[in-house]
């Protein structure tokens, strides 16, 4: 009558969600979400009505990269936990860009020391 509980397996199956696979691959990389908050107020784009997301596209959160489906959802998404944790890390220093990390693993730009003075 022994044997391993069924229920053993369920840690290994919690991030295979359909919802945590989703929110992996839409998410804007932390140095976009940075660079569009640092351009000033007139520079940034009206939000386009778009039927596929949700609230038509009209309610957004910069800092999150998030749309929501109304204003009172949104006010509540600003008051949450994980929201400020995000503006206090976008008001931070610039965050790593792929290029600080093909530089970090040797696979920028040559340095090939300083330029040589031709001979005229």
């Amino acid at each position: 009558m022994g044997g391993k509980c069924p229920h053993r397996s369920v840690k290994k199956r919690r991030y295979s969600h359909k919802q945590y696979r989703r929110t992996k691959f839409l998410v804007n990389g932390d140095d976009v979400v940075y660079d569009e908050l640092k351009k000033p107020e007139e520079q940034r784009k009206e939000l386009p009505v778009d039927e596929d997301l949700p609230g038509m596209g009209q309610y957004y959160c910069i800092h999150c990269d998030r749309y929501f489906a109304n204003v009172t959802v949104r006010d509540e998404h600003f008051k949450t936990k994980k929201h400020r944790k995000r503006v206090k890390i976008m008001m931070g220093p610039k965050p790593h860009a792929q290029l600080d990390a093909d530089l970090a693993a040797g696979m920028g730009m040559p340095d090939n020391g300083p330029k040589l003075m031709s001979m005229s």
